[in-house]
């Protein structure tokens, strides 16, 4: 099946994404490669936040490109599995601290292509949307609830513009959240699988 799918899981903070991924992996085991975040790859290998516009705009511009390469390692080091990818490059659209022309002349981009990079897009609605507590065991997360609201926005608005968009909600149970958002996962791959 050589690299037949790539599948970007997404969202705000706090939306349960890498639980999700790290129970399917778990459960499919060798039939997928998960991608992780590039921007916890890079945060807890020592680089830290700034408030300057300019260390923000590199930190993206890293991010980007790390995401990429991470995907384009996983897809030659795993070439018969499915990717999933924690997050996706059009992430830091979401955070960069100016426009999106500026954002795509910046990374030598455009939507287009970076959309086109994915064959689906599963969007996990941060619980912050909903006023709720986005507390993880992530020690680089460092957004408050509101924070994660308005990124989960931002995101939202990003993405769903992907024609294969699939949305889980946020919910009352964390639990029945994260069921949900990993037979959507499941459905996806099966849905490709059959094409």
């Amino acid at each position: 099946m050589r690299n037949k799918l790539k599948v970007v899981v997404t969202g705000g903070p706090g939306g349960g994404k890498t639980t999700a991924l790290d129970l399917f992996r778990r459960e499919l085991g060798d039939q997928i490669a998960v991608v992780p975040e590039a921007a916890t790859v890079l945060f807890s290998g020592g680089v830290t936040r700034s408030d300057d516009i300019a260390v923000i705009k590199t930190i993206q511009k890293t991010i980007f490109q790390l995401q990429k390469n991470l995907e384009d390692i996983n897809k030659a080091h795993f070439p018969d599995r499915l990717l999933v990818c924690d997050r996706g490059s059009l992430d830091g659209l979401a955070y960069w601290p100016g426009t999106e022309s500026d954002f795509f002349n910046e990374v030598n981009s455009t939507f287009e292509e970076e959309i086109a990079r994915y064959d689906a897009v599963i969007f996990f609605e941060s619980a912050g949307a909903k006023g709720r507590d986005i507390s993880s065991n992530n020690p680089v997360r460092n957004e408050s609830s509101e924070q994660a609201a308005q990124l989960d926005i931002a995101l939202q608005k990003i993405w769903s513009q992907h024609p294969n968009f699939y949305f889980v909600g946020s919910s009352e149970s964390f639990v029945r959240k994260i069921m949900f958002g990993i037979m959507t996962i499941e459905n996806v791959i099966n849905q490709y699988q059959r094409e």
